[in-house]
């Protein structure tokens, strides 16, 4: 399966990162299909660059963004973008619901 994702380049303490499509078992570091992108939150002010018709065209052939790409995608105007992205599930909430319909 193909996932689309940040990988981390740059040095200590100046992030940068580039937004790839690679095979979801490969290490992050390691083989990429294609880079469609870049982000570099360390700049003022932050720039984030995608080729919007290559990460369409990858969604079309069943990749999927990570949350953190998805979001950063969303944030540069990509529709439908919300599917992908999840929300961080917390420990306590999943013992109160089950403790909740006991009751």
């Amino acid at each position: 399966m193909l996932v689309i994702r940040l990988q981390r380049t740059g040095r200590r303490n100046l992030a940068t990162y580039r937004i790839v499509v690679a095979e979801k078992s490969a290490a992050v570091k390691k083989k990429i299909v294609e880079a469609v992108g870049h982000y570099l939150p360390t700049q003022t002010p932050k720039v984030l660059e995608a080729n919007q018709e290559r990460i369409t065209y990858w969604i079309s052939q069943g990749a999927q963004p990570s949350p953190t790409a998805a979001s950063l995608l969303k944030s540069l105007g990509m529709k439908d973008m919300d599917k992908y992205m999840t929300k961080p599930n917390k420990k306590g909430k999943k013992k109160k619901a089950t403790e909740e319909a006991a009751a």
